[in-house]
């Protein structure tokens, strides 16, 4: 049975027949299609000579039925800043309904009560779900490091007869049905060069190049029991395939074995997706979600009305934080602190080191702070790049940088004790063990280092902790040279600057032999052995802090894998180099 003999049968279920003409004008089909389709489906005994249904015919669809539907809504919705940054997209409060109580509202309407929403970021508030539609909850973990074909792997179980929904749709009207003949993908009739797929002359969906005009992808899909275990083994595999990590389910339609999806079209206004701030203003101007607070808070800095915040978007996800840039006349960037951030940074401390270097040509200057809750308004630097650590130029000015500031000899009133950190950090673990089979006897190893490094000499200033390649700018000027800035001071204390070198190195994934580099750079090749031992030590130090760092990340759900990874080895592989040298000395 093709495509369009399964769309007649499926309408001579629900509708009574008229005429071959009446028919043919309900489902878009020419004349011709609708009688050859119907001549063959008497042929197969699904109908009878006045175009009724055959027992034959009800046995088919009886095992036709709809049985379940999957919600993938675990992801952050990255390109809703800063809305996301309270609420997750699809609790997204769309022309008065919550976004996924309306799916879910539809598929009840069409007797379909077996819903799984996959769920991560912000999990607690899908919860009255349960409750209030009695639909289970399936925990993402990994939402953090993974995309929605690891959310769909979860749930892979369930697929058969199975809708797949994003979260973050508005259907104008209801695209479910209790009853589908087989599995189709939806999109709709608008040709855009980000979809890379279109619909050819079969009515299936083909890939096309990146160049290619294709049909918008929509997202919802139907997956019936014949193509179900295809389906399941490609998640599997590519699940399983850490390339696919970043990766739409969707990856799985293009796949070597074959899977027959057909195409499900739809009118541009029939179905909306609501992926950022400006869709959904442009959707629905008075949703309450639009009064967001961090947009309250530039529009009040700014002194901009409402709506003049425009052409937002999503900065890529920093390691603490969550920023997006938009733009009120100017461009900007506004900082939200990321999920557990208030237990790893003292805000107010923040905000004095910013009152300390204001002024003196070494950080960013600084628009708006709250010292209570991190929100942080800066100017942006159009053309602006990190420094590469590979690039010994660009190593050079930002050592050069690290000089100055060093140099100062600020003081400010707090401590980043680096020991007392790495306490700290483990103590948001709740109790649980490392990951680390061997975590204590490398702690215990870690911890040796102390008091060779409490009897260097050493003075104490402002020291940036976190001052690692991607927190050095380099910006153009007008006269065509490049000004050095150093961001991002939120971990800043009191400390041996010479902890910034080791901070440097660990997050460049440093060598030794680069460590040493980076040494003879800064201290321009008189370095004394006893100081660069010392450096070392920091390594492992701020590897077993970072590693630490990361644990509680981990138990949070956001995964920095080989950051992660790398950062434990620093304190293993550094302890050995460092304790070496020393019994040399």
């Amino acid at each position: 049975m093709n495509k369009w003999e399964s769309d007649i049968l499926k309408e001579l279920y629900f509708q009574k027949y008229i005429s071959q003409r009446d028919l043919a004008e309900r489902m878009g089909y020419s004349l011709g299609i609708v009688n050859k389709s119907l001549k063959e489906l008497q042929w197969q005994g699904y109908i009878n000579n006045e175009y009724k249904l055959t027992k034959k015919a009800q046995s088919f669809l009886e095992r036709k039925k709809t049985l379940n539907a999957i919600i993938l809504a675990a992801g952050y919705g990255m390109r809703m800043v800063p809305i996301n940054m309270e609420t997750p997209k699809g609790l997204l409060e769309v022309k008065g309904e919550v976004l996924i109580e309306r799916l879910i509202k539809q598929l009840h309407a069409v007797h379909i009560k077996k819903i799984y929403v996959v769920v991560g970021f912000l999990k607690e508030k899908f919860e009255y779900l349960v409750d209030q539609y009695g639909v289970e909850l399936i925990i993402n973990k990994e939402y953090s490091s993974q995309n929605n074909l690891h959310s769909l792997n979860l749930a892979e179980t369930y697929i058969s007869n199975s809708y797949i929904i994003p979260c973050d749709i508005w259907c104008k009207h209801n695209p479910f049905c209790e009853l589908e003949l087989y599995t189709w993908y939806m999109v709709n009739k608008v040709k855009t060069v980000e979809s890379n797929v279109k619909v050819n002359r079969k009515m299936q969906l083909s890939k096309i190049a990146n160049s290619e005009f294709g049909n918008q992808m929509i997202g919802i899909s139907y997956i019936d029991q014949n193509q179900a275990d295809k389906v399941k083994k490609m998640l599997k595999n590519f699940d399983g395939d850490r390339k696919y990590n970043d990766s739409f389910w969707e990856e799985v339609l293009f796949s070597d074995e074959k899977i027959q999806f057909w195409a499900k079209i739809v009118d541009e206004n029939e179905i909306v997706e609501i992926n950022t701030y400006e869709q959904l203003r442009e959707f629905d101007s008075n949703s309450d979600q639009l009064k967001a607070d961090a947009l309250e808070v530039i529009c009040k800095v700014l002194n901009v009305p409402e709506g003049g915040v425009r052409n937002i978007s999503t900065l890529k996800k920093g390691m603490t934080n969550r920023s997006f840039l938009f733009e009120c006349g100017k461009k900007y960037i506004m900082r939200i602190p990321g999920e557990g951030t208030d237990r790893l940074i003292d805000r107010r401390q923040e905000y004095s080191i910013y009152q300390i270097l204001a002024g003196k040509g070494i950080g960013e200057n600084i628009i708006y702070m709250n010292p209570i809750n991190g929100y942080k308004i800066t100017e942006f630097f159009q053309g602006a790049r990190c420094c590469d650590p590979y690039n010994m130029d660009d190593v050079k000015e930002c050592m050069a940088k690290l000089r100055v500031l060093h140099d100062m000899k600020l003081k400010v009133e707090h401590e980043f004790d680096l020991y007392g950190k790495i306490e700290l950090y483990e103590s948001f673990w709740n109790g649980e063990r490392s990951v680390y089979r061997d975590y204590e006897e490398t702690k215990r190893k870690v911890y040796l280092l102390k008091p060779f490094i409490d009897q260097c000499s050493k003075d104490k200033c402002l020291t940036h902790i976190d001052a690692v390649p991607d927190n050095f700018l380099f910006i153009h000027s007008d006269n065509g040279t490049e000004q050095t800035m150093l961001i991002d001071w939120e971990y800043s204390g009191m400390q041996d600057p010479h902890v910034d070198l080791a901070m440097f190195s660990v997050y460049s994934f440093y060598s030794k032999e680069h460590i040493d580099k980076l040494i003879d750079i800064y201290f321009q090749g008189r370095c004394e052995l006893e100081t660069r031992i010392k450096i070392y030590c920091y390594v492992a130090i701020c590897g077993l802090l970072w590693s630490n760092w990361c644990e509680y990340k981990r138990n949070l759900g956001i995964e920095f894998g080989e950051y992660s990874l790398r950062q434990y080895r620093y304190a293993k592989e550094f302890y050995c180099i460092a304790s070496e040298m020393m019994e040399e000395l």
